[in-house]
């Protein structure tokens, strides 16, 4: 489980590099707004795996 937490925080931090660096070059506005979607969905993931594997190990 703390394996899947990982891989989708460095999704996170992909996605936001990418759209750094799109920001920077002055690229696409709907390709930055597809960024920065994507990296809300992948910090909600991210969070639900960390409550998740929070409330696993406690019990």
């Amino acid at each position: 489980m703390s394996f899947f937490l990982i891989l989708v925080m460095a999704g996170v931090l992909g996605v936001l590099v990418l759209g750094i660096i799109g920001v920077a070059r002055g690229g696409d506005p709907r390709r930055s707004n597809q960024l920065m979607r994507w990296r809300v969905i992948l910090q909600a993931a991210a969070l639900l795996l960390l409550a998740l594997l929070l409330s696993l190990g406690r019990s």
